[in-house]
């Protein structure tokens, strides 16, 4: 099995002294899975983890290929699966970014639901609203 390791640029200028994300993409020849759905899957649970952020650049078809020693026709179609998937965007030559994911259907209807259920309980306890923002952020992190 070969590990590559992809160092991934931030679609703006990072203006902090963090480091840009990496991308850890895995490769087995030994599974059945295609190279093409191998890196899809794994770009995608990055992207869904926030290991990959949204707006976070990942590296060219020709870069990526090249590091993990497969066709660039093969990281190319795992990148337009990606795309239509809705996970990554690309911009043309500025290059291929993460896609911010929109709250839809289930995932909205359940994240209101609980934010109703958050709310209602804390006006049970008589908390004021700052309080409980200021819990939700302390917890957040």
């Amino acid at each position: 099995m070969e590990e590559t390791y992809a160092r991934v640029k931030e679609r703006d200028v990072n203006t902090t002294t963090e480091p840009a994300p990496r991308m850890r993409i895995v490769i087995d020849p030994t599974t059945g899975e295609p190279p093409y759905e191998q890196v899809r899957r794994q770009v995608a649970a990055q992207a869904a983890d926030g290991t990959l952020g949204p707006g976070a650049r990942i590296p060219t078809v020709r870069a990526l290929a090249d590091s993990l020693g497969l066709a660039v026709n093969t990281v190319a179609k795992a990148y337009r699966v990606l795309e239509s998937e809705g996970v990554v965007e690309t911009l043309g030559r500025r290059g291929t970014f993460i896609k911010p994911r929109d709250l839809e259907s289930d995932a909205a209807q359940q994240a209101g639901a609980a934010a109703d259920a958050y709310v209602a309980q804390l006006r049970r306890l008589g908390l004021a609203r700052s309080e409980a923002v200021r819990m939700v952020e302390d917890r957040w992190r």
